[in-house]
């Protein structure tokens, strides 16, 4: 019985060798779509949420579901309000922002551990939305998106 014990308090000393911490969302991720909206204005440049957060800072490992959710909400919501914008004007200022905004979060979600991936995956697909005509996005578009993704990926 003595042996019992003494082999379970090892395994849980193990258990708790690890972090037990998962690592935090920033507070300023959490905040609403607006806000990401605002910061996007800045795109390509530096976009900060509050200022000194990164959109791709909002996508930690381990990310309790709780965040996740509100960072997804978040994130989706400025991306369909920026996908209706380019849906009327296709090479408006919108396009470099909402390609921004897919860039940082699937350079962010690259190392996750693919907690991330349904959020890339519901992302593109809100990005990406040419409405119930189906008409592919112009040139325009795509020379737009594609910058602001670029400057995402590398600094979002």
């Amino acid at each position: 019985m003595r042996r019992i014990a003494i082999l379970a308090g090892a395994l849980a000393a193990l258990a708790g060798c690890g972090s037990d911490t998962s690592p935090e969302t920033p507070t300023a991720c959490l905040a609403p779509a607006t806000d990401y909206l605002s910061a996007l204005q800045d795109a390509p440049g530096q976009v900060r949420l509050a200022g000194t957060t990164p959109i791709s800072g909002c996508l930690v490992e381990e990310q309790a579901s709780g965040p996740l959710q509100t960072v997804g909400k978040s994130v989706i919501d400025a991306a369909t309000e920026l996908n209706r914008q380019v849906r009327r004007d296709p090479g408006s200022p919108a396009a470099v922002r909402l390609g921004y905004l897919v860039g940082a979060v699937q350079e962010a979600a690259t190392s996750t551990g693919g907690i991330h991936q349904d959020l890339v995956l519901r992302l593109d697909s809100a990005a990406r939305y040419t409405g119930p005509e189906k008409k592919p996005f112009p040139a325009a578009f795509e020379r737009e998106y594609g910058r602001g993704y670029a400057a995402g990926q590398q600094d979002g």
